[in-house]
């Protein structure tokens, strides 16, 4: 029996396969932690779908088990589903300073901040959530705080590299701890789970310094015209680096879109943005400044409609116009799927008279090739699970890790809802657990499903037909109608002669049920839909959606 309860459970929620909506549980007996708790952003076909979030139906299950969230970095991927994670199940969070910092923004947003408890724990220290140890150790990335974990487990120890790279010279606080990587290499590391999103590509990360150099040669051939940086907001340290270009040539920074003046105002008050004196203004003061003393950062860098470039690219903006000669700086490459938005936005702004600079002014905050060979040469891992991209990125992560020696049967690539068993000498995928993909629309969280959204997708492609028609209660004969009111279907002062036809097809079917004395509505309104469906195919190759109303009087 003893046997068959020393197993580590491994049961990735969400991230594998995918961009973004990150989390997994470790399970050991009776004790469950969470890493993680991200958001993913709705893919083209998800219409009108604003966010979407991991299914955690297996943890509320086991919500006695759960002994906290643990967090790499605060990263809407990392942190975004929290909120509505902690509605479900209330359990206490840990993570570094900053990461705290932007989750606590979310939950006052969401009326928690009261009810949920929040740990600060710093890089190197260690947790204690038994039978669970868990270790931060310091990494760099695209925010400054980000840790791995290194989780001491009875079966050994699992390290989860959350998302790294190595940065020699980061712009806030110390190098990656190479070091304690080693020492835990040395003594034996059961698993490895590490980030795939750059595996296919070749060679190391640029340091994020080199932005700072870039940024600061476009700044000095301005000339007299305003600068404007898209960037992402959780993106401190390359917030930090636009302001000591914007000071180094005397211009008074702005700050625009709410998720970006938020961070700003969390990270400057927890010290991780040092913004000069007198450097920050508000957006409405730019009229006092000449245009060669401004700079203005912005979100949008990925072509959301609703964030401040969008808008301001299509002059739907309240506050800011684009001039001729502005030079905007996106610094941040199109997240994929994304491209086509964002060339877009780009176009937009071409035509306004703006400079546009979309290359050389980002680099990545994930680990290249080289990168990657040097956690694994330094982790030496049992076992091996790539996680944190699409299936092509595990695929690529597994094939290096096979190329510097490890059996490919000592590789698992997991799909979200996979839970691998781990002994001290065995791992295996023993079943799977629901982890499906829960959409948020408004405030609407899962009401919004897979009817739903084949529903808008047919509204959005053929439009919609109601059929209205009143019947005499007494005696079954319609009164009046049948009345077509047509919607996205065609516009009906130009296809009048159609509209009448429509409606006599749906008069025939009507004399057919008092023929045949149906008065059951339901079979009432399949006839209508049914012969009208055919009729509209046979005239326009089109089916719209077909909604009869029928009235009694």
């Amino acid at each position: 029996m003893a046997a068959k309860r020393s197993k580590l459970k491994i049961i990735p929620l969400g991230g594998l396969g995918e961009i973004g909506k990150n989390i997994t549980a470790f399970e050991y007996n009776e004790n469950i932690i969470v890493v993680d708790c991200g958001l993913a952003f709705p893919e083209d076909e998800m219409l009108g779908i604003d966010l979407v979030i991991p299914d955690i139906t297996y943890l509320k299950k086991n919500a006695e088990k759960v002994k906290g969230i643990i967090l790499t970095h605060g990263h809407e991927d990392h942190i975004g589903a929290l909120p509505y994670f902690l509605k479900e199940l209330n359990v206490p969070i840990y993570g570094t300073k900053l990461t705290i910092g932007l989750v606590e923004n979310k939950l006052k947003e969401h009326n928690l901040l009261r009810t949920v408890k929040r740990h600060c724990v710093s890089t190197g220290e260690t947790i204690d959530l038994d039978p669970f140890k868990i270790e931060f150790i310091r990494t760099n990335h695209s925010i400054s705080d980000a840790v791995a974990l290194a989780i001491h487990t009875p079966v050994g120890v699992v390290i989860h590299s959350g998302d790294f790279k190595v940065d020699y010279t980061p712009i806030k606080g110390n190098a990656i701890d190479l070091q304690r990587f080693a020492v835990l290499g040395s003594k034996g590391v059961l698993a490895l789970l590490a980030d795939s999103t750059n595996a296919e590509r070749k060679g190391y990360t640029m340091s994020e310094r080199t932005v700072g150099n870039a940024l600061e040669e476009i700044f000095a051939e301005v000339g007299n015209h305003r600068i404007m940086v898209a960037t992402f907001a959780s993106n401190v340290d390359r917030v930090q680096q636009i302001i000591n270009a914007a000071y180094k040539h005397d211009r008074k920074v702005a700050v625009i879109g709410r998720s970006m003046v938020n961070v700003v105002k969390t990270a400057s008050e927890l010290g991780y943005l040092d913004i000069p004196e007198n450097t920050l203004i508000d957006l409405s003061e730019i009229k006092k400044y000449n245009d060669d003393q401004i700079v203005i950062i912005m979100t949008g860098s990925q072509g959301e409609p609703m964030a401040a470039l969008s808008r301001i690219a299509t002059s739907d903006h309240r506050q800011l116009e684009i001039k001729p000669g502005d030079k905007i700086i996106l610094s941040s490459s199109p997240i994929p799927g994304n491209e086509k938005t964002v060339s877009k936005v780009i176009n937009e702004l071409f035509r306004k008279g703006a400079d546009v600079i979309y290359e050389d002014a980002h680099v990545s905050g994930h680990a290249c090739q080289e990168e990657l060979k040097l956690l694994h040469s330094l982790v030496k891992p049992k076992y091996f699970i790539p996680v944190h991209g699409e299936y092509r990125h595990l695929k690529h992560h597994a094939e290096l890790a096979m190329m510097l020696g490890m059996p490919k049967e000592n590789i698992h690539i997991l799909s979200n809802g996979d839970v691998l068993e781990l002994t001290k000498d065995s791992a295996r995928v023993t079943g799977t657990v629901p982890s499906g993909q829960i959409l948020v629309d408004g405030l609407g969280v899962g009401d919004v499903g897979n009817i739903v959204l084949r529903d808008r997708r047919h509204l959005s492609q053929d439009g919609l037909l109601v059929v209205v028609v009143t019947i005499d209660k007494a005696s079954n004969t319609v009164i009046s109608g049948p009345d077509i009111i047509s919607r996205g279907f065609v516009y009906v002062r130009e296809s009048e002669d159609l509209m009448d036809e429509a409606r006599n097809v749906v008069k025939q079917s009507l004399n057919q049920c008092e023929q045949k004395q149906i008065t059951e509505w339901s079979q009432i309104k399949s006839l209508i839909k049914d012969t009208l469906k055919d009729f509209l195919w046979q005239q326009t190759k089109r089916s719209p959606m077909i909604l009869p109303i029928i009235m009694e009087v």
